[in-house]
């Protein structure tokens, strides 16, 4: 164990049975005795702390418990083979006993059921036994079941990708390895087993555990699966599987150890079933007599871990009975000294809620003539060009999804290569190897999972979402991992990702599947930073941008700009970067403000020029950035012309020109000559055939109607 774990478990002078002091001299099944003691020491103030919370629970003094009972022998077992600030983790919530094994202090883990400033996990930000230590490589947890194991996979990944190189301020032991736990009831979440398929593809160095203790919440093993989860994975090659009984100490030790090792190794992955048992209901908010028999309940009791490694203890010479009472009041001691520290300290600033929800890069405007710095290209070449330079400049970037490698390495030579459905991509591979750039399994919430536990890391990692219809399996990935990450951590841990996604109709035959706009259901997560060019130099200067900021920027890129002449730009030179969340007058005019972005900004222009043949002088502002976005250049422009018409692709209904039309509406209401007034697509699907396309998108024509009337008004 690290010496931190050491101090973790320290409280009191091991003791051999006689009370000598040399009891790390003998062994027992070949495990020192002073080993024994400690992790039994531990075992017991997990068990302690978890008395302690839930009788503050009954106090009204904490607002949530869950416990971590009917556990504590496996994970104090399996932590003696895992190393802190070493090794990866990503726990979940009844991991109390590794959490104290690894070098959490119990006082730790009441301030987060107190929900003081002082909680290092999240200040208050996230319910008890939400673990994060960036120090002892415990990863932030969030609360939805089963969505860990991807960031797990991504995270295992970027330690075989750092351990092979030297990069400035990362860095990676060739042993590391990440640890993911879960109950049985998650295992039936699709991330689990999209990270499964990862983890045997690349034979990757992590280690599942799967703590059984038979409910997910009120539902049985037995009612969620057609067989345990070590059958039904035992098909996966690759996996090494093993079953076994986790409330013995001795055998989850032994199993712990060779997972632990064949992942150090290079053996690849590792899944351990433990069957546990959960002698409290599922948490303070759950009452298990309503749907488990009194017998049952009894019979769970019986299978206290904590009293057999007890009675193993003293018939193997370890510990006396009474060094045993002892230990246990020394624990219930200490934690509820630990408890009146916790209670006594500072609770949250209000103030503070809304810190570290992003923390956006100070990029000042682009020097004038930056834009004009070489030949034109059109949208999709400029964001090709630009990950080129990206990737050159930063071995953190990589750049992966479906189809987005040129060829398999053994055809590169001889073929001219794919790059994506779009070419966006071309010649990556090639250029940087596949390490670098590689093709993912079509599995929308893998791509981005993986490519949050890479962030974490400190990589750089630039996922692609071929569609955006396509998206909805990764939002679990986006919204519970990616968004809330430096949030829920107070800024401890962040996701710096780059989320490039092809977006938007105006394409003949693309339909349902291949035309939608959505992004207003991004921009209202916090922490997701969203972006929407209109042209080929702003989507060069954005995506600099976005692969300086430290957190998650989702990168939006019109299907229908690609190869259109009217976007076309001069490549810009390297100095021209776009300030995340800055504007840009697209066309000058000082009679009406049309506020728009994406593919919608030609057609506004479009319609300016229209408006301008009857004597109407329109202001085009392309916002570029949705989120943040920029409100000082809108009510600028609108101040000026006294009139606003927002213009956008996506539905009507909830649309973002809502959240416009309402700001300005606030701000300059004084200043308004006439309503506020919308165009957008119908409330309704893109369609297929070209005449319904047309009829559901915004044309030229109504944003020149809209316009006339808010003119005229």
């Amino acid at each position: 164990m690290t010496a931190g774990a050491g101090a973790a478990r320290a409280g009191a002078a091991v003791t051999a049975p006689n009370g000598s002091g040399d009891g790390g001299a003998a062994l027992l099944r070949g495990i020192p005795h002073a080993e024994l003691l400690e992790d039994f020491r531990t075992a017991c103030t997990a068990r302690a702390v978890d008395d302690r919370q839930m009788t503050l629970h009954k106090q009204g003094r904490v607002f949530f418990q869950i416990a971590g009972a009917g556990h504590e022998a496996l994970l104090v077992a399996l932590a003696r083979s895992l190393r802190a600030g070493h090794d990866w983790f990503f726990p979940y919530y009844r991991d109390v006993a590794l959490v104290l094994a690894l070098g959490v202090p119990p006082r730790e883990v009441i301030l987060q059921s107190v929900g003081s400033a002082e909680d290092p996990s999240s200040g208050g930000r996230q319910m008890p036994s939400h673990w994060g230590r960036k120090d002892l490589h415990i990863v932030t947890q969030s609360s939805p079941t089963g969505s860990q194991c991807l960031p797990a996979v991504g995270c295992a990944e970027a330690s075989r990708y750092l351990a092979a190189r030297e990069i400035t301020g990362l860095g990676a032991a060739p042993d590391e390895v990440t640890y993911v736990s879960l109950g049985e009831g998650a295992t039936s979440e699709g991330e689990f087993w999209e990270s499964l398929n990862t983890a045997c593809k690349l034979a990757l160095p992590i280690v599942y555990l799967v703590a059984d203790n038979g409910y997910a919440i009120s539902v049985p093993a037995s009612e969620q699966a057609p067989a345990p989860i070590s059958d039904l994975v035992s098909g996966f090659p690759g996996i090494e599987v093993a079953r076994f009984d986790g409330l013995d100490y001795f055998a989850s030790r032994e199993h712990g150890a060779a997972a632990v090792a064949r992942a150090r190794a290079g053996g690849g992955p590792s899944l351990l079933h433990a069957t546990v048992t959960r002698p409290h209901s599922h948490s303070a908010s759950d009452s298990q007599a309503k749907y488990r028999a009194a017998e049952q309940i009894a019979a769970e009791a019986a299978l206290d871990p904590l009293a057999r490694l007890e009675r193993e203890l003293v018939s193997g010479g370890v510990l006396a009975e009474a060094r045993a009472a002892e230990i246990r009041a020394e624990v219930h001691e200490l934690v509820a000294q630990a408890s009146a520290s916790a209670l006594a300290a500072a609770r949250p600033d209000p103030s503070t809620v809304t810190d570290h929800v992003t923390a956006l890069p100070r990029i000042a405007p682009p020097p004038p003539g930056s834009e004009h710095g070489g030949e034109p290209v059109h949208f999709g070449e400029a964001i090709r060009l630009t990950l080129h330079e990206v990737m050159a400049r930063d071995e953190r970037v990589r750049v992966f999804g479906e189809d987005v490698a040129d060829a398999s390495e053994e055809h590169l030579g001889e073929l001219d290569g794919l790059g994506g459905v779009f070419g966006n991509t071309h010649g990556l591979q090639r250029r940087f190897g596949t390490d670098r750039c590689f093709n993912t399994p079509l599995a929308e919430a893998n791509i981005v999972g993986r490519a949050v536990g890479q962030a974490v890391r400190g990589l750089r990692p630039s996922p692609e979402i071929q569609f955006f219809d396509y998206i909805w399996p990764a939002m679990q990935q986006i919204r519970s991992e990616a968004a809330t990450t430096r949030w829920r951590s107070q800024g401890v841990f962040n996701v710096p990702l780059v989320l490039r996604v092809a977006i938007g109709g105006y394409v003949l035959g693309g339909a349902i599947w291949h035309s939608q706009c959505g992004e207003s259901i991004f921009t209202h997560i916090p922490g997701l930073v969203v972006v929407f060019p209109s042209r080929a130099r702003d989507a060069a200067g954005l995506l600099r941008a976005a692969f300086a900021s430290e957190d998650p920027v989702m990168f939006l890129e019109h299907k229908a700009l690609f190869r259109q002449r009217h976007a076309m730009d001069p490549f810009p030179s390297p100095e021209y970067v776009v300030p995340i969340g800055s504007a840009v007058v697209a066309r000058p005019g000082d009679d009406l403000t049309i506020v728009t972005w994406g593919a919608m900004v030609h057609r506004s222009i479009l319609a300016a020029d229209v408006l301008a043949e009857e004597g109407i002088s329109t202001e085009v502002v392309d916002l570029r950035s949705l989120a943040p976005w920029d409100k000082e250049a809108v009510v600028s422009s609108v101040r000026r012309t006294s009139r606003l018409l927002v213009v956008h692709e996506d539905v009507l209904t909830g649309g973002f020109g809502a959240e416009i039309a309402a700001y300005v509406a606030d701000e300059c209401f004084a200043d308004l000559d006439a309503p506020v007034r919308r165009v957008g697509g119908a409330d309704a699907w893109v369609p297929y055939e070209p005449t319904l396309e047309k009829a559901a998108l915004p044309q030229v024509a109504d944003v020149v109607d809209a316009a006339r009337s808010v003119a005229k008004y």
